[in-house]
């Protein structure tokens, strides 16, 4: 194969080695792009274009997630992952490891890591790369690479989360979920809700977004029933949707546009966690956004006039 087509077969691992590096579609993107720069420069043909790609797009993720740490440390309210409808990435042999990894909680527990420690543990974990490739890949030694598997390991397991492993299940109770947030039915959505359920939104300061987080069945479900059919009056409407691996939701606008996105963690029969994404600088790569303090202001006008 020519150097196009070599780069197009691998693009999808290289996007998802950067996405979960980085927690950031739009940055992954960029990442890719760059490593195709630097592979097209290349004057020596590699060995191994997978093991020279990865390496790559390991080491400019690495870079860029240096930087971007100093960014999350000033970012107004809690900060989420860029949502990821789809990975374009598919390993049969390791579909649970790749879902796992690239959901929202997995995703926030990678955020514990030092770019080196997330970068190991993802090639090796996530990916099954041989030591030696991850040695390569980071720039240390093979015996340096264990240490920083074993301690991102340690950081991974002392908060990481269970899910619900029926994938029916999960759909099922969603589409309950979903079913009484449309109806506005606060009773039906305390029932689906784990006692101390949070829900949680990420505005970035660029969209309306809670003050705090929601805990509680009683003030989740209240509130979630409350808003909804206010929103519903004027035309926002919402489609079921995949969300990082996890059930969800998209929402929309009267015109179409994305207003956030909703996922939720689940587990025995629960959900434990609703995580919405406002922010409209991390929509944007799923195409047109909404004005959401548009949206917001109508909302109170639209509570004003039911009062």
């Amino acid at each position: 194969m020519n150097k196009v087509d070599e780069f197009l077969e691998l693009r999808p691992l290289l996007f998802s080695i950067a996405y979960r590096i980085l927690g950031s579609v739009s940055e992954a993107e960029d990442a890719v792009q760059e490593t195709w720069l630097r592979f097209d420069g290349s004057t020596t043909p590699p060995t191994s274009p997978k093991a020279f790609l990865s390496a790559t797009v390991t080491r400019i993720s690495i870079d860029v997630l240096r930087s971007a740490r100093v960014r999350r440390e000033e970012y107004v309210g809690p900060w989420f992952p860029e949502p990821l409808l789809s990975d374009p990435y598919q390993d049969p042999a390791r579909s649970a490891e790749l879902a796992d990894s690239v959901s929202m909680a997995a995703l926030l527990l990678l955020e514990r890591l030092s770019p080196l420690e997330r970068s190991v543990f993802v090639l090796r974990e996530v990916f099954a790369f041989g030591f030696d490739e991850v040695a390569a890949a980071v720039g240390r030694s093979e015996g340096a690479c264990r240490q920083l598997l074993v301690r991102a390991r340690r950081h991974m397991e002392t908060g990481r989360p269970r899910f619900e492993a029926n994938r029916q299940e999960r759909q099922e109770l969603a589409a309950r979920f979903f079913s009484a947030l449309k109806d506005g039915d606060v009773g039906a959505l305390q029932n689906l809700l784990a006692a101390d359920v949070q829900l949680v939104g990420d505005g970035g300061g660029k969209a309306p977004q809670l003050a705090k987080a929601v805990i509680g069945a009683e003030k989740v479900a209240r509130l979630l029933g409350s808003v909804f059919p206010r929103m519903a009056r004027i035309d926002v409407t919402f489609e079921p949707h995949e969300v990082n691996g996890e059930p969800g939701a998209i929402f929309r606008d009267r015109d179409g546009k994305i207003l956030h996105t909703l996922a939720l963690e689940m587990l025995d029969g629960q959900i434990q966690t609703i995580r919405s994404v406002i922010n409209p600088d991390k929509l944007g790569h799923l195409g047109p956004v909404a004005d959401a303090w548009a949206v917001d202001r109508e909302v109170k006008q639209t509570r004003r006039q039911m009062n």
